[in-house]
């Protein structure tokens, strides 16, 4: 089986340029290497916007119907809503128990989001806890991989830490010890003294390359010593880490190419900042956008000499365009050989073929809303599976199987 990926995104309603370039694209090209889970975090969208109540259900099937369009597959995918899932929020409040105060407050966009929003309250233990909330989210699922940009690295380090502390504090079944000593009673002797001396120089020095010939120990013994299972694998390995037995997984952060693409006046794409073009915006409309896009400020005149690092629109030709437009337009602009406005009718016409696709996959779900909703009852489903499964491996390490 395909190692698992898991990613999520907040329900802002239909999604636009920006989302597809710097997350969607990846996601769908996922697909092909391994199992995906993709979920909507509606709790997420209320831990900033937690007034806003109106428009969430809206928001929810506009975002599924525009991942379909670009191409998930419910085939090769499985897409699910966050809150139809409270094992979510159980694990999220087991975790609380354990996680120190101080690695919240310290992930960065913490404080970077709370000096961004200022006109909202986020004085709330929800917004503190959302970090921790997206560790439940992927630690549920036992993600081999967090598909994230730069910026969001360190909340993946710190799910990463969380995995850490709950199998150090709960992954050690009563009689660990004796278990890991009956393990290492299987291997010759010259092979347990020199797995102990693997764990020392990985537990005391944090040699990396330490833990690499323990874990190549026990893979050898996996195969070759009489009577090994599973379990003595699990135990050893654990022993090697310094934690008990692997109950939550540490995800890696994939970190997967990602196109910044700017909003039409050159800052970030928001539909809030009202310079987005949608995912599924009309022709029309993407015409009589791009071609009002602010460029050179110094081209003030048609025969003025331009320069394309100062232009939005270079921007857009840069993800849109092959590299012959783009030498075109280069020296187009930095001559006066062409206009502004011929500058910008590549990008437009590529923008609207990228969009064909997509409008008209969508237009099949627009038109039957039910099978959207099934899609997502099936994918929730599935999803549900995988996440008792977890919260029973968690409950009983924890001793709250009564």
């Amino acid at each position: 089986m395909n190692q698992r990926v898991l990613s999520g995104m907040r329900p802002t309603g239909a999604l636009h340029l920006g989302h597809y370039h710097g997350a969607l694209k990846n996601w769908v090209r996922l697909q092909a290497d391994y199992e995906c889970f993709y979920f909507v975090a509606d709790w997420h969208a209320l831990t900033t916007h937690y007034e806003e109540r109106d428009t969430i259900e809206k928001s929810v099937y506009d975002m599924v119907v525009d991942w379909l369009a670009a191409g998930l597959d419910p085939e090769k995918s499985t897409i699910f809503i966050q809150s139809r899932l409270p094992e979510h929020a159980e694990l999220f409040t087991l975790l609380a128990m354990g996680t120190p105060l101080g690695w919240l407050e310290r992930v960065p966009t913490y404080k970077d989001q709370i000096e961004k929003l200022k006109d909202r309250d986020l004085a709330t233990y929800g917004f503190l806890g959302y970090p921790l909330l997206q560790a439940a989210d992927i630690l549920i699922y036992k993600a081999a991989y967090v598909p994230v940009g730069e910026d969001q690295a360190s909340h993946v380090e710190l799910t990463r830490e969380v995995a850490r502390r709950f199998n150090h504090l709960y992954g050690r079944m009563p009689g660990f010890e004796a278990k890991v000593a009956a393990a290492l009673a299987k291997l010759p002797k010259d092979d347990a003294r020199y797995l102990e001396k693997q764990r020392r120089d990985y537990q005391q020095a944090g040699k990396a390359e330490a833990l690499a010939k323990g874990e190549a120990m026990v893979q050898k013994a996996a195969s070759s010593a009489p009577g090994w299972t599973p379990d003595d694998s699990e135990l050893l390995l654990g022993h090697l880490k310094g934690t008990g037995k692997t109950v939550l997984t540490e995800p890696a952060a994939l970190h997967t190419e990602v196109t910044k693409l700017p909003g039409l006046d050159g800052t970030k794409m928001s539909k809030s900042y009202g310079n987005a073009i949608a995912m599924r915006e009309e022709p029309a409309e993407v015409e009589r956008k791009i071609r009002r896009m602010p460029t050179d400020p110094a081209r003030v005149h048609r025969t003025d000499k331009g320069n394309p690092e100062r232009c939005p629109v270079w921007q857009f030709h840069q993800v849109f365009t092959d590299e012959p437009t783009r030498q075109w337009a280069w020296q187009g602009c930095t001559t006066a050989g062409i206009g502004c406005l011929d500058c910008k009718q590549p990008v437009i016409d590529a923008i609207k073929k990228q969009q064909e696709p997509w409008r008209e996959r969508a237009e099949a779900y627009l038109s039957n809303p039910k099978q959207v909703h099934w899609i997502v009852e099936v994918g929730t489903e599935r999803a549900r599976t995988v996440a008792r499964e977890t919260m029973r491996d968690v409950r009983e390490a924890m001793g709250l199987v009564y």
